[in-house]
């Protein structure tokens, strides 16, 4: 078993890594269970595929489900989920199992933080994207017609328990999508990680343990050094996870937020051009862009879409919820893994850039 800590004092917590964990389920969560009940939510789907490994664990929970896809974290969902949590008559003690992948953990997370002031919840997420990213760092929401993740709180978890062997039932585009927010973790700040991408990228996509393994130690390693040092996201420090982001979120609302565009894929798609407007900036290397947008592609991921128009981008980033002060942070590059926060960047020029790049510059 592998382990990493996010180090938040008290609020600190374990990150559990090992294949065939989930079947070892009743044992991984009995510190949690002890004179306390554990509620699992799960979308329809991935309790359809994996429940049964919880369940053959001898683990005595309750399941609730949930819609599969990202459409779920809505207030309609929410509600309804905290109404049926609440006819449960659940404890503050009692603990809520998010079971799937990041809609599920964020949905989850989310009502565990507001229900009856705040409960605890655990993390066993079941797709990549979460198993290397949002499971780790508390951040829990749900979307807005204003936008991706608008509404919601921080709500660290009190563990994360990873099993790799669930990504070998995931299907291929959401896997494709999750090595997405790999790969990021290169771009932000180790150079190394991103050429270890390169070199087995397509080993971890046609199911090699070892190499997934690898890279979701190093990706929840990276995160979790990250959070410790910046929780709330005040400093800066923890922005730079945003890599990708502000362009991504405004071609997933183009999509409305549906299976059109997974999460992973836009996240690609914005890492490409944040690369790419990095470049025509003057900041990174043109060839560094262009290795980042080759890798991308090669993996099968988006580095070019059709939805939208450059005002209408450009519109979504306007409701950004990190905007400060009227301006919207980008994270921008000075190359592959020397990612910054720039706060000067003007929503004119970022039009400007989009209309070139769409018309093929």
């Amino acid at each position: 078993m592998r382990r990493v800590d996010v180090g938040l004092g008290e609020r600190s917590y374990p990150i559990l890594i090992e294949n065939g964990l989930l079947d070892r389920a009743a044992e991984m969560l009995a510190p949690y269970a002890r004179g306390r009940r554990l509620i699992v939510v799960a979308d329809e789907q991935v309790w359809a595929q994996q429940g049964g490994r919880i369940e053959a664990s001898g683990l005595d929970v309750t399941a609730l489900t949930v819609p599969a896809g990202e459409s779920s974290k809505s207030w309609d969902v929410l509600a309804g989920l905290v109404d049926r949590l609440l006819a449960l008559e659940v404890e503050r003690s009692d603990h809520l199992i998010a079971f799937g992948g990041g809609m599920v953990g964020d949905l989850t997370g989310f009502a565990a933080s507001i229900l009856k002031r705040g409960c605890p919840f655990v993390q066993v997420p079941t797709t990549l994207l979460a198993q290397v990213d949002s499971s780790v760092g508390g951040k829990t929401a749900i979307n807005a017609p204003a936008g991706k993740n608008m509404v919601g709180s921080f709500h660290q978890p009190a563990a994360v328990l990873i099993d790799p062997s669930t990504l070998e039932t995931l299907d291929p585009r959401q896997l494709r999508a999750g090595y997405a927010e790999v790969v990021k973790y290169g771009l932000i700040s180790d150079p190394h990680f991103f050429a270890w991408c390169e070199s087995h990228g397509a080993a971890l996509l046609a199911g090699e343990r070892e190499a997934r393994l690898h890279a979701i130690e190093t990706s929840v390693r990276a995160k979790a050094a990250i959070v410790g040092e910046d929780e709330r996201e005040t400093s800066g420090r923890r922005a730079l996870l945003n890599l990708g982001h502000t362009f991504g979120h405004a071609f997933e609302a183009e999509a409305g937020f549906s299976d059109r565009l997974l999460h992973g894929e836009a996240v690609a798609l914005g890492m490409a051009l944040a690369f790419r407007f990095s470049a025509s900036r003057g900041l990174c290397p043109a060839e560094e862009a262009a290795r980042v947008e080759a890798h991308l592609s090669a993996a099968g991921l988006p580095v070019r879409s059709a939805l939208g128009t450059p005002a209408s981008l450009v519109a979504h980033m306007a409701h950004d919820k990190k905007k400060t002060g009227g301006r919207v942070p980008f994270i921008l590059a000075r190359g592959i893994g020397q990612a910054f926060v720039d706060a000067t960047v003007e929503l004119a020029e970022v039009e400007r850039f989009l209309e070139e790049w769409r018309a093929g510059a």
